[in-house]
């Protein structure tokens, strides 16, 4: 598979490292803005044989590839979307799909007149222990989920573009939290009710900080907490969880530390009684690996006509999750979220 990849800041490194784990799979060119960055991945990476331009249609016309991996910034997503589909490219995605609503279904809508493959890289699905916990959860072993509670609270100091950004947090990183929610609890948002604010300590300029709670539907809640300027007591980029079921608990702390109670018949006192359940380790099947992974689903899908996990037409509705939340900060209400059609 021939491909050509577009944006080559910092992320570039994690999609070029993946690729070249990748038997049968050339990048063929190399996009972006600034020539000298496109061609320092290029050495930085051993593609010499890799077109380099700053134009994206050019570069496409002069290589035919089969796909696009869109590494640009999110304002720039339709665009990259729209060429890559008038080129009859698979196309395969960094995080968000979109930068607002309209954008994210025209771009699926492009993509289905194409009939090629879209795909988004939620690599937060590809993580073992989000697998691990969809699969115990599935089996009933504590019953079905009434509630998920994620927290988020780290301070990176990125610089460019994000410490401009508006909504930063829920746009540019939350979520990975609600579409790792969503797979793991088997929920689809109905609404939502979010605050941001900017704390006094902020270097960001706006959305740096935010709650959200969600109505997943069928009696399930989702509650999330976050901030990218939290120094001291940092959660994983995954998050640190508890989820609370009919008949017991689950709570990962974003690392390796995963655990599960289930009440037992009897009483201790005011309490059900409880004891440690095993959460069983991964199956065969479950998809892991990140990047890689979710790259070779996707060239999978290619191969064989099917559909990927992460495919646009179901993150859309994780990335309706952002947008809920957003419009509910600005407009102080709770707001209902319309799902798409997969």
């Amino acid at each position: 598979m021939k491909v050509v990849l577009a944006g080559c800041g910092a992320m570039s490194r994690q999609w070029l490292d993946a690729a070249r784990q990748i038997d049968g799979l050339t990048i063929v060119g190399l996009v972006d803005l600034d020539a000298e960055r496109a061609q320092a991945r290029a050495r930085e990476y051993g593609l010499a044989g890799a077109v380099i331009g700053t134009s994206l249609d050019a570069v496409l016309d002069e290589t035919k590839p089969d796909a696009v991996f869109d590494v640009v910034v999110p304002a720039a997503r339709r665009d990259v979307a729209l060429s890559a589909f008038d080129h009859n490219c698979h196309l395969l995605t960094e995080k968000p799909l979109a930068d607002s609503p309209e954008n994210a279904r025209a771009i699926i809508e492009a993509a289905r007149r194409a009939g090629r493959v879209h795909a988004v890289v939620q690599n937060r699905r590809y993580v073992a222990n989000v697998r691990r916990i969809r699969r115990f959860l599935d089996s009933g072993a504590i019953g079905k989920p009434t509630s998920i509670h994620a927290d988020f609270f780290v301070a990176p100091h990125f610089g460019g573009f994000r410490e401009e950004m508006a909504h930063v947090l829920l746009l540019d990183m939350a979520i990975h939290t609600f579409d790792a929610a969503r797979y793991m609890a088997a929920g689809e948002p109905a609404s939502v009710y979010c605050q941001e604010w900017e704390p006094a300590s902020s270097w960001y300029r706006q959305g740096s900080s935010a709650s959200a709670v969600f109505d997943f539907g069928g009696g399930k809640v989702f509650t999330y907490a976050g901030s990218w300027c939290a120094d001291g007591f940092r959660t994983s980029w995954e998050g640190s969880w508890r989820i609370v079921a009919e008949r017991g608990s689950l709570l990962w702390d974003g690392f390796d530390g995963l655990k599960a109670e289930v009440v037992i018949p009897g009483r201790d006192g005011l309490f059900d009684k409880i004891q440690p359940i095993e959460v069983p380790p991964l199956d065969v099947s479950d998809r892991v690996d990140g990047h890689l992974g979710i790259i070779r689903d996707f060239m999978h899908a290619i191969e064989t006509g099917t559909q990927p996990e992460t495919r646009g037409t179901d993150n859309i509705n994780s990335l309706a999750m952002v947008f809920g939340a957003i419009e509910s900060a600005e407009t102080g209400r709770r707001v209902a979220i319309a799902r798409d059609a997969q």
